[in-house]
């Protein structure tokens, strides 16, 4: 038996359109279709089953484990401490850092740089000077100064006695 539930105050109860309102009052629900309802039960798949069972096996060892099939070992606890050559190696390390960290600039001395310009010799300036001129002889070329020429090609035949002998060969 089901008990009656108490309706809710009018306070409580959300507050709805005016147009939506009218068509909830006109609602008929014999204007409704009749529809079939369809429970699909989805099954695991034979992975998942394999999986399950596999994993409860596992579960089911753990649980029922037999501690007294285990042999008691001594563990030897090892503590790798750093030899005479790392110690010294890091403390001159240390120094190192410690010396520049801590280090007075006042006692240093103050010094001008000078910077040195250091010119190409005459040699240079002259090999320069040629590649120059080259390349602006060749920019500044007059192509019409130059002369017609007739070329003749000459492709001479091969006398008799060179094809008996490339036939005996």
């Amino acid at each position: 038996m089901s008990c009656p539930v108490p309706a809710p105050a009018l306070k409580d109860l959300p507050r709805v359109a005016g147009d939506l309102k009218s068509e909830l009052e006109g609602f008929k629900p014999t204007n409704l279709k009749n529809a079939d309802t369809q429970e699909k039960i989805v099954l695991p798949s034979a992975e998942d089953v394999a999986a399950e069972k596999t994993e409860k096996a596992l579960i089911a060892g753990i649980e029922h484990f037999d501690q007294t099939k285990l042999k008691h070992t001594e563990t030897q606890e090892k503590n790798p401490l750093p030899n005479k050559d790392v110690v010294l190696q890091e403390k001159n390390h240390l120094n190192l850092l410690n010396g520049v960290e801590h280090f007075d600039k006042a006692s240093m001395k103050h010094t001008q740089t000078a910077e040195k310009i250091i010119l190409p010799d005459n040699q240079v300036i002259e090999q320069e000077k040629g590649q120059r001129q080259l390349i602006s002889g060749i920019e500044n070329f007059d192509s019409s100064k130059l002369r017609h020429a007739e070329t003749c090609e000459k492709n001479p035949l091969p006398t008799k006695e060179i094809i008996d002998q490339e036939k005996s060969a």
